[in-house]
């Protein structure tokens, strides 16, 4: 069982940044591959970015590619998705996943355990 808690979301203008972190549980972290995924209101949770086991392969969707970025640090056991040039576009609440398939997923199926989301808002 992994337990995941996102957190550093918040109200930032366009063309600003923050960093979500998820923390995770569990001697096993390092095996699963991670992802990030967000919902804004009234439209379907739609795939952002995920990672691999090992933090070598990454993959996102195309609307934030160049200004996101994934990483994961495997011995605290957290992953981050840093969010540069913000759009209000970007709005939504925003949730990490683990799959313990170890790959990188964008399909929310795929993923076995899911954090409670944490709320990213960007004013125009």
């Amino acid at each position: 069982q992994v337990q995941l808690v996102e957190s550093g979301g918040g109200l930032v203008q366009t063309g600003g940044s923050l960093r979500l972190s998820c923390a995770a549980s569990g001697r096993t972290f390092s095996s699963y591959g991670m992802g990030w995924f967000r919902q804004a209101p009234g439209k379907e949770r739609e795939f952002v970015a995920a990672i691999n086991w090992s933090g070598g392969s990454t993959y996102y969707t195309d609307s934030v590619k160049g200004r996101f970025t994934i990483a994961r640090d495997n011995s605290k056991n957290m992953v981050y998705l840093q969010m540069n040039v913000l759009k209000p576009e970007d709005t939504a609440v925003y949730y990490c996943a683990a799959g313990k398939a170890g790959y990188l997923y964008t399909t929310g199926s795929w993923y076995d355990y899911w954090g409670q989301g944490t709320q990213v808002t960007v004013s125009s």
